[in-house]
């Protein structure tokens, strides 16, 4: 038992009044003579007895009286240690994509939010944070407008960042009990708790409020799957959790309805669907199906736009067949020039330049390089095999300290191939093993700090490309080498061309680091904004000379098809689709001992522990059943 006001205990030393009053009487006795007193001896006996008695009874009775207000004053009560702790709570309620599930009762998420209004305590103080928004310090009156017009993110926290968040918003103060409540369906990719030594002190409560599986059926990407001068092929690919045999998909341009099938799924429940579009039309597609799982997979946005053709500059050979293969007329510009012939205008009017096997590199060209490189250019150097390399030097130094050193006349082949360059992003889905690696006869030993695309076997570059600078090693004339001839010319010089001015893709996911360019010429104090029917906002840009670099980082927050303007001129389309991570419904394991199914739960058992039962009314009554004692004893006790 504990007390409230233990220092009202010090009262119980009013026991000692009664005590004294009953023990120490100042009544005296004075003897007086009687010729027969047997008689009397015997009533007087008697009475003392009685008296003695009663005297003894309202003693013990005015104690318990005493002793009974004391501790009912001092406020007696049971409880728990925790219990008696002050207390700080802070709660995670995730907002994620995958919370918003809808079953027989409704929404997942919607419900989760009523419930946690539902069964706070009004008074409790707490701190809330979701995967977007953070109240601090609050009682649920205070912010019940703002906590339900929460929405579902796309943004998802790890457990250990949820954690580590949580963890700033306590006090230091250590003689507080720390509690952080996660509530989420915990998605297997959002890992498990890493012993941090920052969170010893810290209670931690698991609560999955998701008490059924999840039906999903999501659209998880668009591509363009072959393209004609007439027509384009648009694949769709989709899966499910469901038994569900065939979904029926549609696809809008805009807000009209231009085709319509059914995926069929197959034993791993996934499906491919294609749709024919015109490709002299502009799509501003959507595609969308309905399910009752997930929401925000339901439907998925791209956009065709008529494209910007590359501007690519060839300087020296123009015998060159493999270039007008790799660049076509559909995509790209290709010129060629010879060095006498070159007008050096035309060269901040390009994308891509291309320096083929010029046997000496002008001082006047290298340095009209460098400023068209710096102007937001790209080039590639391709050395010939008596090339002057001072002259190739005069460019190269420029960059990353590359430099040509000597020629070595050796067979040597081509060897490694650093597919986590940039210039092989999404070329190769792994190591490559098995190719038909080409070889070379001469090269020319080269020195850099920059980044190998491309080696030798003796770990010497084949091409250097850094910041759109690209430098190869050795000529790629067929007498030279067989480079011509293998797979891997294509998606290297491809790039190089699309790299040079990154349109809009098909479509970009939200939150990633989003680079693109506009073939535009912006004044001072000029800018290109993004907008759609909701919303305009103006995106990081850089202008350059010819174009201007655009850079999508926070925005936009929501999907759709988003214009980019300049003053009232439509320049390209761009589409956004929240990341599909969310369509993978696969849960980790929680620990059962720190784990609740409903909030309802949680607070109950909170309560539970928190509960102080107080017995000062119980002594109240008790010291009133010492006074009715007393009362009795001296009515009827004679």
């Amino acid at each position: 038992m504990q007390f409230k006001y233990p220092e009202i205990l010090w009262g119980l030393l009013l026991l000692l009044i009664p005590i004294f009053i009953h023990l120490f009487q100042l009544r005296r006795f004075k003897k007086t003579p009687f010729t027969n007193v047997k008689f009397l001896k015997l009533v007087v006996s008697e009475s003392r007895k009685s008296s003695s008695l009663k005297k003894w009874l309202l003693l013990l009775a005015r104690l318990g009286i005493i002793s009974a207000l004391v501790i009912a004053f001092a406020q007696p009560f049971f409880a728990n240690e925790t219990a008696l702790k002050e207390k700080e709570t802070v709660f995670y309620l995730d907002n994620s994509y995958s919370l918003d599930g809808n079953n027989e009762n409704g929404n997942l998420f919607n419900n989760t939010v009523q419930d946690f209004i539902k069964n706070i305590p009004n008074d409790q103080q707490f701190t809330l944070f979701t995967n977007t928004t953070t109240f601090k310090k609050v009682t649920i009156k205070d912010i019940q407008n703002d906590f339900l017009e929460i929405v579902p993110s796309s943004d998802q926290l790890t457990i250990n960042d949820i954690l580590l968040k949580g963890n700033t918003y306590f006090t230091k103060n250590a003689d507080t009990q720390k509690n952080i409540v996660l509530i989420s369906d915990f998605q297997r990719r959002m890992g498990s708790a890493q012993p941090q030594d920052s969170l010893s002190d810290i209670h931690v409560h698991y609560l999955n409020p998701l008490d059924y599986q999840i039906l999903n059926s999501s659209i998880d990407s668009v591509f363009i799957e072959n393209r004609t001068n007439e027509t384009i092929d648009v694949a769709t690919t989709l899966s499910t959790n469901s038994e569900e045999e065939s979904l029926p998909v549609s696809l809008y341009n805009g807000e009209t309805l231009i085709a319509k099938t059914a995926a069929q799924f197959n034993k791993n429940k996934k499906a491919k669907v294609t749709f024919t579009v015109n490709a002299n039309e502009e799509i501003l597609g959507k595609v969308a199906i309905t399910d009752n799982g997930l929401d925000y997979d339901n439907q998925f946005f791209f956009n065709i736009d008529k494209k910007s053709k590359i501007k690519v500059l060839v300087i020296g050979k123009s015998t060159n067949e493999f270039l007008s293969r790799i660049f076509s007329q559909d995509e790209f510009d290709l010129s060629y020039s010879s060095l006498s012939q070159l007008n050096y205008s035309a060269i901040e009017n390009q994308h891509l330049i291309i320096l083929n096997e010029l046997d000496e590199l002008p001082s006047s060209l290298a340095t009209a390089i460098a400023s068209f490189h710096k102007d937001g250019g790209s080039f590639v150097l391709i050395p010939s095999m008596k090339g002057d390399l001072n002259s190739y030097n005069q460019l190269s130094s420029n960059f990353n300290r590359t430099k040509y050193e000597n020629t070595i006349a050796q067979n040597l082949a081509i060897s490694n191939i650093k597919i986590e360059h940039e210039l092989f992003s999404n070329v190769f889905e792994k190591n490559v093993d098995n190719f038909q690696f080409p070889t070379v006869k001469t090269y020319h030993r080269m020195q850099t700090s920059g980044q190998t695309a491309i080696s030798f076997q003796n770990k010497e570059p084949f091409l250097i490309s850094t910041d759109n600078a690209h430098f190869f090693s050795s000529a790629l004339s067929i007498e030279n080498s067989n480079f011509q001839n293998s797979p891997l010319i294509v998606p290297t010089f491809y790039n190089f061309g699309m790299n040079s001015l990154k349109l809009p893709p098909l479509y970009a996911t939200i939150a990633n680091n989003v680079k693109i360019e506009i073939p535009i010429t912006l004044q001072q104090d000029e800018n290109v904004k993004v907008v759609d029917e909701s919303m305009e906002f103006i995106p990081l840009q850089r202008a350059l000379p010819k174009k201007v670099q655009l850079t999508f980082m926070e925005n936009p927050k929501m999907p759709g098809i988003y214009k980019i303007m300049h003053n009232q001129n439509v320049l390209r389309n761009i589409s956004f689709n929240d990341n599909r991570k969310e369509s993978e419904l696969v849960y980790t394991q929680i620990l059962k001992n720190d784990s609740y199914s409903s909030l309802k739960n949680y607070f109950t058992e909170r309560q539970k522990s928190n509960a102080i039962n107080e017995f000062w009314k119980w002594f109240a009554i008790l010291a009133l059943v010492f006074v009715i004692i007393e009362t009795l004893l001296q009515r009827f006790l004679k």
